[in-house]
């Protein structure tokens, strides 16, 4: 199939191609029930039951195709979008819409543990080395700024920002840079290469983004997947806990689980007692059982979300 000519009238939508956001980002498409079958030879994919072609682009490059229309929806991360808004500027015509609650990490500006850098300042006007180019640069750019109206800088000195696009961590092993700023999750790369935080540019994680430039005749079916997405979000991080409790303990248990919303409240057939349903989030839930079980509420049963709508 010569799948160019198939993507007029489909809402082409930018997924990571590879790295630490692609399976994640399968595991969305899969909650929204975004059904599709990618040839690992192709970087599109037609979708089977929606018109929409799915297009895997480096994280990178996402924000450029959906900021200036070429693609409608995306995902990718905050930094690449922060990067791109300062590398294009007004042009960038993108809208952050759903913090899709992985991928996150943060930029942070590394130095040698063993050295005798301690702060940020002591990097002005410094030698740099990252693969965020604008991001860092404008950074450091504000930071020279300000100590050189301080007094702390001379107005002669400016920061080197240096480019690469991999293997960022080597860069003051081989002597070409005092620091390095980079994405780190665990920090373990880090450590392994004798360096140490001192500084964190920006925190980050993977978001839906739309352009801002689309057709009228595709926003009911942007509307469809945006909400599907959203839905699906949110049931990754709640689940449903449903208890019963007598009437005159009701007030307290409703301050443990006020709901998402509002809990739901139904009489039981035993007088004077109700059974309540609450979404709490799924990182609190076994301090709130046990909260619970304090307040006398009995048979706590935790139901897991598989998918919702907002």
């Amino acid at each position: 199939m010569d799948l160019v000519n198939h993507l007029e009238d489909r809402l082409l939508f930018a997924v990571p191609k590879k790295g630490r956001l692609y399976e994640s980002c399968v595991n969305v498409l899969k909650g929204a029930d975004i059904k599709f079958r990618r040839n690992s030879r192709l970087d599109i994919a037609l979708v089977q039951n929606f018109p929409i072609a799915l297009v895997f682009l480096p994280a990178a490059d996402i924000p450029r195709f959906v900021g200036t229309g070429r693609v409608h929806l995306g995902i990718t991360g905050q930094d690449q979008i922060a990067e791109a808004r300062l590398r294009i500027g007004e042009k960038l015509k993108v809208e952050e819409l759903v913090d899709l609650q992985f991928g996150g990490c943060k930029l942070q500006v590394q130095v040698p543990e063993s050295g005798p850098i301690q702060t940020v300042k002591q990097l002005a006007g410094q030698r740099i080395v990252t693969s965020f180019e604008y991001l860092v640069g404008d950074y450091f750019k504000k930071l020279d700024a300000q100590m050189k109206k301080d007094g702390e800088l001379s107005e002669e000195a400016k920061t080197e920002i240096s480019f690469v696009s991999g293997s960022v961590e080597a860069s003051c092993a081989l002597g070409i840079a005092e620091a390095v700023v980079d994405l780190v999750e665990s920090g373990e790369t880090m450590r392994a290469s004798g360096l140490k935080a001192i500084e964190n540019v920006m925190s980050t994680s993977a978001v839906l983004v739309r352009s801002t430039n689309c057709s009228p005749e595709l926003e009911p079916l942007l509307q469809t997947i945006i909400t599907r997405i959203r839905g699906y979000v949110i049931a990754q991080q709640y689940v449903l806990v449903n208890y019963n409790v007598a009437r005159e303990h009701l007030t307290d248990v409703l301050k443990i689980t006020p709901g998402k919303r509002a809990p739901t409240i139904t009489t039981l057939d035993e007088p004077n007692w109700v059974a309540v349903s609450s979404m709490v989030l799924k990182k609190n839930v076994a301090k709130v059982m046990d909260e619970l079980s304090q307040n006398h509420a009995a048979d706590i049963l935790v139901l897991s979300i598989d998918n919702s709508r907002p």
